[in-house]
């Protein structure tokens, strides 16, 4: 048992017992995490993990960190943290993952204003939910009491990934050619991306949350909070299936930030705008907020949470490949010879 305790250190607001209890309530999310090569237990000084180089003859290790954002705010109205862990593991993996790269471990760092050991072990419920999803181990965290910094009941939370792709297999924007056809992923939401245009849109309050749209067949927060689509699976299962020439995932910036990301200088992607099939929650954010289409391209997925760049000859297959994955995918529109970047039409 754990002997560390400090009265003065509890009168200026950090219970390291709180710390504690923590660690031992999460343990067991932790475990449904683990995965060959996860070395390391909870509470240690680092995260170990041994990479299996088996078919990797030159292995090139990708790493991404990222946060939820403001989404957080909707967790602490709606007292409901159970997924934005999820969001937080998926917003590195999905990065990861375009190009080429399988993810292998994950670390969380959550900052709070009061340990409240039951509601950070909630939080990492759902980060390793996440890392359920991406196949790929929690193998390590830090939770630290930030009093005066924050209110006690907030937090953030933050991680990163690290996967590893062979050096030869690593995808190259500058394969593609006109006429390569663009595959869309589609996303579960509003993901975790635009979410202070979100909240002003619809003055976030617990109220207005709490209200039922039909459009959206259920509650503006609980649509909201839908987690992050995690594409592990379906990014997987398309690289063995086809190649694969470039993948762009959509988050902040939108189309017209990410998607020339993935492109040489002399391509664009030309897409129908009819062709996108736009999530109801979209059309409400749009309607409520008086925000012109090309700011909503520009700012949200529209329900494209990753688009992929295949021949045209293997396009059939590709998306047959992503739906027995467990993902919905359909042709988005195709490159062009053009420095624009991207063409909505």
């Amino acid at each position: 048992m754990n002997n560390s305790f400090s009265e003065s250190y509890k009168k200026a607001g950090v219970d390291v017992t709180a710390g504690y209890k923590s660690v031992e309530l999460m343990k067991e999310h932790i475990a449904r995490t683990m995965i060959k090569g996860a070395l390391s237990g909870i509470g240690g000084f680092g995260g170990l993990f041994e990479l299996d180089m088996t078919g990797i003859s030159k292995p090139v290790l990708v790493s991404g960190t990222d946060g939820v954002g403001t989404k957080i705010k909707l967790a602490f109205i709606m007292d409901k943290h159970d997924t934005v862990g999820i969001d937080c593991v998926a917003m590195c993996v999905n990065d990861i993952i375009c190009c080429g790269a399988k993810p292998q471990f994950f670390l969380d760092y959550i900052a709070c204003g009061k340990n409240f050991p039951e509601k950070i072990a909630t939080i990492v419920s759902g980060v390793a939910e996440g890392c359920v999803q991406a196949q790929c181990a929690l193998i390590g965290g830090e939770t630290a009491e930030h009093p005066g910094l924050m209110p006690e009941d907030e937090y953030d939370l933050a991680g990163f990934s690290v996967g590893v792709v062979d050096k030869d297999k690593i995808l190259r924007p500058d394969t593609q050619k006109a006429g390569d056809v663009l595959i869309a992923i589609k996303s579960s939401g509003v993901h975790s991306n635009g979410f202070s245009l979100v909240r002003r849109v619809f003055d976030v309050n617990e109220q207005n949350l709490n209200m039922h749209f039909n459009d959206l067949g259920t509650t503006l927060g609980e649509c909201l909070l839908t987690p992050t689509r995690i594409y592990v699976k379906a990014v997987m299962s398309l690289l063995d299936a086809v190649k694969v020439k470039s993948i762009s995932h959509i988050t902040g910036g939108g189309f017209y930030e990410n998607i020339p990301r993935s492109l040489p200088k002399n391509l664009a992607a030309k897409i129908e705008r009819n062709s996108v099939q736009v999530l109801p929650v979209f059309e409400l954010i749009q309607r409520t907020g008086d925000i012109p289409e090309r700011d909503m391209f520009n700012t949200f997925n529209m329900g494209v949470g990753m688009i992929v760049s295949v021949d045209k000859n293997d396009a059939d297959k590709a998306i047959a490949a992503i739906k027995a994955a467990g993902e919905d995918a359909y042709v988005l529109g195709e490159l062009v010879e053009s420095e624009e970047g991207v063409i909505i039409c």
